[in-house]
């Protein structure tokens, strides 16, 4: 009898290996989605539209492998995490899905648990508050248990130092307005818990399985179940119906474990033919891979991202039709749906959502709120087919980086010393001239560096924003009636004065000191003979300068009166500019000698 379950067990382990190194069953498996019919439902509900309700999302992360001897930049980059990507994406939970400490010797041949990655994982969970900011869940993995004689056992750190401190699988119910939602987590680590190699495989019992079934009950009045866990069910040792039969009421089985196969399988996704996914996510070990997930309306998408590449963007409806699951999603809500729905996040705000469909542009989606966007769409004109949607996000960024750009010039060449021209008198040396020169005059100095401030800071109008409501408008979003819009377009605009306005302004300022500095003033400048080189100049900035006297008619046409004559981005600086041109080219040559006779020893050497 004896060496019959030993044949068993050695049997089931190598049919188990044999599945995961050949991946059997990684490949979206099982009878393939077909886009939903169209039919009466029994009862109205829900359906993806404009509102920024019955949606919630969390982050997954997997195998993160906290080492004292080994790559200390894990910990750094859970610790940012922890922090800044749960600062900004704001999830409604995160689920950590084992191996969450090495416990490797050094030389990575022996295996015991290292108190001190217990600390460092709680450390970081303490430092960053997160288990304040969102619901931490965090199960055990084969390495978190490597060497363990007993659950009891002082040298089972997980028991102290996680955010769960429980063994055992456990449910976990997040209860929305819209509905209630489990996530059932499944501990598969063997106990005892054997050194490396030997806990590669998970192990459920006979009273296991029963805890997991009743677990599977307790969720069925939820509008949908996920499972978490480390071991991919694979590598799941269990006896009969088997644990993919006892999970089989769940929409989605999200592990990690496999660690993408070292680069060879960056995808191990497949659907069982119950017809639940099993996700495995990558490895944040060596690839600093998580995921974001959500239900929208009850349909359940996710996207895996790589840490600190943003913005991160997730397409909650339309769903990808090669991840639906029609047993458990409400599929028919797609074709009775009124808009495409974005969750996009960034370092930055968001100034642009750009949708489209089979390449061609659908239109800019409208943000509701948080990360939500919408776009208006008639899913019956993609009834047919298959369809791919694409979505691009712009952020802030590159305003910040154009104005940070131009304060950087403008600081570094006004204390910078004597500017040493070499070499012929080429356009490279003619701009760092009068960029030097406009830098160390102070009325033209402070008044581009305010200018530059002043439209990332200031006001750029005082007016009716909505009809009776008195508000202010800046470059990061509006004040009206008490309460902030975030900034979109107003980043956008704020692109659109620099670079139509205000950088040509400072450009055109340089020229004209240059051209004060070879000794010309207004007319005699114009008697050069060198019309082609000089009226273009002039024209152009004669053509931004109606642009910005148009964006005046524009704000006093669209906000009233009170917004004109309040409005130091838009009417006093159209006012200023040509005072402030007029002073250039009136300026008293005594206060430009310095830099004519620098210029005029260079021309003649």
């Amino acid at each position: 009898m004896a060496a019959v379950l030993v044949f068993r067990v050695v049997a089931g382990l190598a049919a188990a290996a044999l599945a995961a190194v050949l991946l059997e069953h990684y490949g979206l498996a099982g009878q393939t989605s077909s886009l939903p019919q169209l039919r009466v439902p029994r009862r109205r509900h829900a359906t993806p539209g404009p509102g920024a309700g019955n949606v919630f999302w969390g982050l997954q992360i997997s195998d993160i492998h906290l080492s004292r001897f080994h790559d200390p930049g894990r910990a750094v980059d859970l610790e940012k995490f922890c922090s800044e990507t749960i600062d900004i994406v704001q999830p409604a939970l995160v689920l950590a899905t084992g191996d969450l400490t090495d416990a490797k010797t050094k030389d990575l041949l022996g295996s015991r648990q290292h108190e001190i990655e217990w600390q460092t994982y709680y450390g970081i969970l303490k430092k960053t508050k997160v288990m304040e900011k969102t619901k931490w869940l965090d199960v055990k993995g084969n390495h978190d248990t490597f060497n363990i004689p007993s659950l009891e056992s002082v040298e089972n750190y997980y028991r102290k130092y996680s955010a769960v401190r429980r063994d055992g699988s456990f449910h976990y119910v997040h209860s929305t307005p819209f509905g209630n939602y489990s996530f059932i987590s499944l501990d598969a680590t063997p106990c005892p818990g054997p050194k490396r190699n030997y806990n590669f495989f998970g192990i459920l019992d006979e009273k296991q399985m029963e805890e997991l079934l009743l677990l599977a009950k307790e969720s069925s009045q939820s509008n949908h179940s996920i499972w978490f866990g480390h071991y991919t069910t694979s590598t799941i040792l269990s006896p009969s119906p088997g644990i993919r039969s006892i999970m089989s009421s769940a929409t989605a089985y999200l592990c990690g474990h496999l660690h993408t196969l070292g680069g060879l399988m960056p995808v191990l996704h497949t659907r069982h033919f119950q017809g639940t996914l099993e996700l495995e996510v990558g490895d944040w070990k060596s690839n600093r891979r998580y995921r974001i997930f959500a239900f929208d309306d009850d349909l359940f998408s996710f996207a895996d991202l790589i840490f600190g590449e943003w913005p991160v963007i997730l397409i909650t409806n339309p769903k990808s039709l090669l991840y639906s699951c029609p047993k458990h999603e409400p599929l028919e809500r797609l074709l009775h749906s009124t808009h495409i729905r974005v969750l996009a996040f960034s370092l930055s705000s968001i100034t642009l959502v750009t949708v489209k469909i089979d390449g061609v542009h659908l239109g800019q989606a409208i943000h509701l709120s948080g990360p939500v966007f919408t776009l208006k769409w008639n899913p019956r004109n993609y009834s047919n087919g298959t369809h791919n949607i694409e979505v691009i996000v712009q952020a802030r960024i590159l305003f910040v980086m154009i104005v940070l750009i131009q304060l950087f010039i403008l600081i570094i060449f006004r204390h910078r010393g004597y500017l040493e021209l070499k070499g012929p008198p080429g356009f490279t040396n003619l701009t760092s001239f009068s960029l030097h020169v406009l830098s160390k005059i102070n009325i033209f100095y402070y008044f581009v560096l305010l200018l530059t401030v002043y439209t990332v800071l200031g006001p750029w109008f005082i007016g009716e924003i909505a009809k009776g409501k008195m508000g202010c408008c800046f470059s990061f979003g509006i004040f009206v009636d008490g309460r902030f819009l975030q900034g979109s377009i107003t980043f956008m605009v704020g692109i659109l004065q620099l670079v139509f306005f205000n950088i040509p302004l400072m450009a055109y300022l340089c020229w004209s000191l240059l051209q004060r500095c070879f000794g010309h003033n207004f007319r005699s400048h114009l008697r050069q003979g060198k019309y082609l080189k000089i009226i273009p100049v002039h024209l152009l900035m004669s053509l931004l300068y109606i642009w910005q006297i148009y964006s005046c008619y524009f704000l006093l046409m669209t906000y009233g009166t009170v917004a004109f004559f309040l409005s130091p981005l838009r009417t006093w600086l159209t006012l200023l500019t040509p005072v402030l041109i007029y002073y250039v080219w009136t300026l008293n040559s005594k206060e430009l000698g310095t830099f004519t006779l620098q210029l005029k020893s260079h021309l003649s050497s």
